[in-house]
This record gives C-alpha cells, structure tokens and sequence, in this order.
C-alpha cells in the first residue's frame, strides 16, 4: 500500500514547513472536562442560515435534545450538550475578531448529563444512503475541519455527482493543534466506520485516509482499526503546511486539481475530516447528536497544555481555567495560528468548529514591524494556490482591488504561507482579506444597484402601462358616450298604426 504513495513522501514543492508546537500537547492523555454549571449555546454555528429557538425560558431540557431547529436549505439544528433549564435567549460574544454580539440559549445544568432517549440505526450499511444523510443532518453533524459545512448537503452533493472517492482529512497541518491526532489515537474505530457510513451515503467505492507523518502513533491507530476494510485506505502525506487545505489534500492523494471555479465533487472527490467521520458514527450507530468535541488548549501561557473532551457552549475561561494558566495570555486565537479566529477576551463560548484554543505569551504573540517589499519571490514559491501574493499586494495598497482580482485573489485561501515566509514581515493575509471585502462590499452595492434598476424600471413600465390602459378606458367611455349621443339624437322609426293613419 505505501508503493501507491512513494512519490508524496518527496514532498509538495508549495506551502511552508513551520515548528509544529504540538508536543507535548498531542501526547498528553486526553482529559474530560466537568460538566459547566452553564453552556451558552449559540444558534449559528455552521455555515448558513441560523438555527431557529424551539424552547421557551423556563423549560427543561435532555442532553441531546433539539434546541434550535435548521433554517433553510443550508443550516444545521443545535442541541442541548447538558441536562437542565433554559435560563435565557440572548446574546453573547461572538467567537469573531470584531467581539459583535450574537444570539445563543444559555442553559443551566442540573449536574445530572441525563440523555435523551436515543433512537440508534440498526445496520446503516443495509439502509438507504438517503438515511445516513438524514440522520447525520437531524444529528446536526457539520465539518469539524473548520470549514462548518452542513454534512448532510454535503452528502446528498457526492451523491447527486456520483463521488467515487471519500478522502478523509487527518492532515491537521496548523501548528500547536492536535484535536484530529488525538481522535485518531483515541477514537480511531469510530473515526474509520463513519468513513465507511459516509461512504455509503455518497457512493464511493474507496476512501483515503491523508494523516501527515509527524503523526506516527495516529496513522499505527488508523492502520489497525482499518485493517479489515480494504476499501479504507490509509495514506501518510508529508507534513508540510498548508497539506490539510482540501484542494492540496486532494491533489496529493489522488493527482487530481479542483478547478478555481469548481467543486471537489466535480472531479469525482469529497473531502470530510476525520472528527466529523467519527460525528457521523455517533449520529447513525448511537443516535447521539453533536454536543461535544475534543478541543486542543495549546500555547506558551498555558500550564498543563493537551486536548480536552468538552461540551459544546463551555466557555473559553473555564477551559483556561481547567488546564491552568502560566501567565496573562498576551493573545487569545480560536483555531489554529495560521488561519485561526484572533479573540478579544475569553468569555466567548466554543462551538462546533472550535479545533482548538491557544494562548500565547508575550514571546510567541510578538509580530515584527512591517518592512518595505523586496521583490525577493518568497511569498510567490510558497504559495500552495500557484498566486502572485507580491503582485497581488501591489495593486492593493494603491486601493485597485479589480486588478488584484485580474491576479485571481478569489482562488486565494488565507493560509498564510505568504506572509510566514516574507522577510519584510508584510502581513499579505491581511490585505488579501481586505481586498475581498471590499470586493465584495462593490459587488453587494453593484447588484443592489442593479436590483433598484429594475425596480425603477419595473415601475416606470408599470405606470406606463397602467396611464396606457387609463387612456384606453377613456377613450372607449368616450367612444360610448358618443355613440349614446347619436343614437338619441336621430329621428325615430314610424309604427304601423301610424304609418295607416298616414295613408287615410
């Protein structure tokens, strides 16, 4: 099996190679946090449309039980990750760099983590493939990559495309996160037969298993648990940053390059990460939904740094709190240091895309002052997407976005490899983000322009329609009355008794 991969194992010539961080957190056993006097479970989190409250202040709750419902084709439901009341419907702390409030039901625990009755599927692989998507959905299973995509669209997407490889994602390639290796060592039967539920939901004939090779003891897991499925497939990939990006993961295993404008399915691929694989185990073999996670705390401010299995909705403090703090966290990052979410404060609640919490000191959260660019093509050779980050930034800081955009900045992904490599220390993620907002905000204003066009024009066809009718109405009531007029003024017809009269 490995002669198929000899040639990965060179390396990608794209991407960085920075210090991992991530012993001894990933060796460290992991730890099961008490259950919160409090989770405060936000309604949104998963890409699209928020989840709508289905429970009133007062009310008493199962965990497991269906909280918020999905809204939308593209949503995902919530659900209770402890027993006990709904204290309220509110607001709190976003886990977003702007700290904007957003709403979540806070519920109180009773200490009890009573269940509600769960209803788990038999045999699944004898099921219709449109069952493990209904369930995974209902469970409100999204991708725990990061990328928080309802699973279940996902699903139904390799289906409807005729998907015939699942690649599961064990790359992990951020530094100082370890969540996915840990699962993997932990978990690794759960993680190998959600591969082969979702397998069945989409079709796929075989499934490839990409874990970089700096995680030794999770791929010797992985090999085991697999081994009496020929169709699961495990494949060591060269750690190298950003090789966990889909679209890097799927060209190293496979050879296969997802079009700018296109999706994975399209070329016959479907990228899910091994913790959602081991989320859709849970919904379909227990009937559980997703409460909880594994969630690295990492980071030179931390005292015992490792992974923690926790309810969804705990808050960071009490996470911080339970691993110990060395010193003052000089900066707070939800996710991992590359792409990760900078955070204000830690009274924000972690969600079901929450790989990872790191607290860095003030050595590690130190960032060089901004030089002037030297032309030196680092950022170009780095780039895993084969952009011109240089050119890119260029047209940037002269506020010409479209010609960034002519440089394709839309295929960018914000890994970040551009600016770890740059020697002037340009924060090229940063103007990158920039530009797209401010495409986008142009683009948003273009099409509200355009809608209000076709409004006004809309209106204006409207009216003169209806002065076209007016004018027809008139016309023909005019056209009445004079044919009234005329028929009264003319002489009438004689009768025959005067017509007789007439003639005597």
């Amino acid at each position: 099996m490995m002669g198929i991969f000899d040639h990965f194992l060179k390396g990608p010539s794209w991407g960085v190679h920075p210090d991992d961080h991530k012993r001894p957190a990933a060796d460290a056993p992991l730890r099961l946090f008490p259950t919160p006097e409090r989770v405060f479970m936000p309604l949104q989190q998963h890409v699209g449309g928020a989840a709508r409250p289905v429970v009133l202040v007062g009310q008493k709750v199962l965990k497991g039980q269906l909280i918020a419902d999905a809204q939308g084709n593209i949503s995902a439901p919530i659900h209770a990750s402890v027993s006990g009341t709904v204290l309220a419907i509110g607001e709190v702390t976003a886990p977003h760099p702007s700290g904007l409030p957003f709403k979540a039901i806070t519920i109180e625990s009773d200490g009890d983590n009573r269940w509600i009755d769960t209803e788990p599927l038999a045999d699944p692989l004898s099921a219709a493939p449109e069952e493990i998507a209904r369930r995974a959905g209902l469970a409100g299973v999204v991708g725990l990559g990061g990328a928080t995509f309802p699973s279940a669209v996902k699903f139904a997407l390799g289906k409807r495309l005729k998907v015939g490889t699942l690649i599961v994602n064990g790359g992990e390639c951020e530094p100082y996160l370890s969540s996915d290796d840990r699962i993997m060592r932990d978990f690794p039967e759960m993680v190998v037969d959600g591969a082969r539920l979702v397998m069945h939901a989409i079709g796929a004939k075989e499934a490839l298993v990409g874990i970089e090779d700096n995680k030794p003891e999770a791929i010797a897991a992985m090999r085991k648990a697999a081994q009496p499925y020929p169709e699961v497939k495990i494949c060591p990939v060269p750690a190298r940053y950003p090789m966990g990006s889909d679209k890097q993961l799927i060209q190293t295993l496979t050879g296969k390059e997802v079009p700018s404008d296109a999706r994975a399915a399209e070329v016959g691929v479907l990228v899910h990460n091994v913790s959602t694989c081991a989320s859709v185990h849970k919904a379909v073999r227990l009937g559980q939904p997703l409460v909880e996670r594994i969630v690295t705390l990492n980071g030179g401010a931390i005292a015992t740094p490792g992974n923690v299995y926790a309810p969804l909705g705990t808050m960071i403090s009490e996470l911080l709190g339970f691993v110990g703090l060395k010193s003052e966290p000089s900066r707070l990052i939800l996710g991992g240091p590359m792409m990760g979410t900078p955070l204000q404060h830690d009274r924000i609640p972690i969600v079901k895309g929450a790989s990872g919490i790191l607290a860095f000191d003030a050595a590690e959260a130190f960032v060089p002052d901004e030089g002037p660019c030297i032309r030196c093509g680092s950022c170009t050779k780095a780039c895993p997407m084969g952009l011109l980050p240089l050119e890119m930034a260029a047209r940037i800081r002269h506020g010409d976005f479209e010609a960034a955009e002519d440089f394709q900045l839309s295929d960018c992904i914000s890994c970040g490899c551009c600016a770890y490599v740059c020697p002037s220390h340009i924060p090229l993620v940063q103007y990158f983000s920039h530009a797209k907002g401010e495409l986008m905000t142009a683009e948003r204003a273009k099409l509200r322009g355009e809608a209000t066009k076709r409004l006004a024009e809309a209106k204006a066809a409207r009216i003169e329609r209806e002065n076209r009718e007016k004018a027809e109405a008139a016309a023909r009531r005019k056209a009445e009355r004079e044919a009234a007029k005329a028929a009264a003024g003319a002489p009438a017809s004689a009768s025959p008794e005067q017509a007789q009269g007439a003639s005597a």
